[in-house]
């Protein structure tokens, strides 16, 4: 079975205060074999990369409106006079508020979209089988 991963290198920033923020290089992944995920791999200054994985369709929403809720929120917003996506994290070891430039994220997740259509993707090949593994433990 073939499934379809849409990856995305790009430079989000950290921001530590409303006039500082450090850059943070970051992947954005998403695999047809897990159609409602996105996962976030942020390289920090670490020996592993930090992963974080939400719904995909919080992302997609996050880019027009505010949305989420307890760990994982997503809007948008204005800096330095450009269009960003800001991503609120909160983990038992801190908080991270990540903004990420609007026009890389959006052109992404279209193409995640064309890869599985909203809407279509419990119908995925796979998924069935996935399930059926969970639930057999």
């Amino acid at each position: 079975m073939r499934h379809t991963v849409v990856e995305r290198e790009l430079e989000l920033r950290l921001v530590m205060s409303p006039e500082e923020s450090v850059p943070v290089p970051a992947r954005l992944t998403y695999r047809s074999d897990d159609p409602y995920a996105v996962h976030i791999a942020f390289h920090i200054n670490s020996e592993h990369p930090v992963h974080w994985t939400f719904a995909r369709e919080l992302l997609v929403e996050g880019v027009f409106r505010p949305c989420g809720q307890g760990d994982v929120r997503v809007w948008p917003g204005r800096s330095a006079g450009r269009g960003v996506v800001l991503m609120a994290l909160s983990a038992p070891d801190g908080d991270a508020l990540l903004q990420a430039p609007v026009g890389q994220v959006s052109a992404w997740l279209e193409r995640t979209l064309r890869a599985v259509p909203p809407g279509t993707e419990g119908g995925q090949p796979g998924l069935d089988d996935a399930l059926d593994q969970l639930f057999a433990r």
